[in-house]
């Protein structure tokens, strides 16, 4: 079964010069989930599957680097007039925060700490993550293999909650050693050092502040890890 996990956008905070918000597409054979939607990500999201072929959306949190162009997704929606209202996963902070909420567009499937889900073939368990406001971190499995997306986390959450056994973790590294401990984020070498301890077979690093060098955040990960390490880039496909 083919099974891969694309980058929308990777950058933390706000977009970098040409770049875009957290945003992710998980496909596994036939079922597609996108996740997380920043800002910047419906364009790109388009060029890879049509948004009325989305089977569902995860949106972590309710910060507007994760979160903001799921308004234009509702638009979209909308004007083409989908005939079936797209599931959207998500904590009660963001439906709050959703701007069209009698549009009809988007059913919509609170979720806490703990709590499963299944979409097609995939089946998902949510955690609660180190970071303010409720964040939850997402484990997908299928079939044959696992993946994991940690959202935004401090260093008070580690993937082990979701589970052994996981193939690749896509984990926040938002910051380099020198800013280690700022804002409820992990900084490169805590994103390696919970994968290694945790025993996840491979590490992506993404939503690296922009203004940080990239590789020194991504050398400090790996130092940690004890492996190579991959950083997330625009439009890189991971196979799973």
């Amino acid at each position: 079964m083919r099974a891969t996990v694309g980058v929308l956008g990777c950058d933390g905070g706000y977009p970098g010069p040409g770049g875009a918000g957290s945003g992710y597409l998980l496909r596994v054979g036939q079922d597609t989930v996108a996740l997380d939607m920043g800002p910047g990500t419906l364009g790109r999201l388009q060029q890879e599957v049509a948004i009325e072929d989305l089977d569902a959306v995860f949106i972590s949190h309710e910060h507007p680097d994760h979160r903001s162009d799921l308004e234009g997704l509702a638009v979209g929606l909308k004007e083409i007039g989908a005939g079936r209202p797209l599931s959207v996963y998500a904590t009660a902070g963001v439906k709050e925060a959703f701007f069209f909420p009698d549009w009809g567009v988007f059913e919509w499937h609170v979720v806490c700490d703990g709590d499963l889900a299944q979409v097609g073939g995939l089946s998902f368990r949510f955690g609660q993550t180190d970071h303010g406001p409720e964040t939850l971190a997402l484990r997908a499995d299928w079939p044959g293999g696992s993946f994991a997306y940690s959202a935004d986390t401090g260093p008070g959450w580690s993937v082990s909650a979701l589970g052994e056994k996981i193939g690749l973790f896509l984990c926040e590294a938002t910051w380099d050693e020198a800013h280690k401990g700022t804002g409820g984020h992990l900084s490169g070498a805590e994103a390696g050092a919970m994968a290694k301890a945790a025993g996840v077979e491979r590490l992506v690093i993404t939503h690296i502040r922009p203004r940080l060098h990239q590789g020194a955040v991504v050398a400090e990960a790996a130092a940690s890890f004890g492996a190579p390490v991959s950083r997330a880039t625009p439009g890189a496909v991971y196979h799973l």
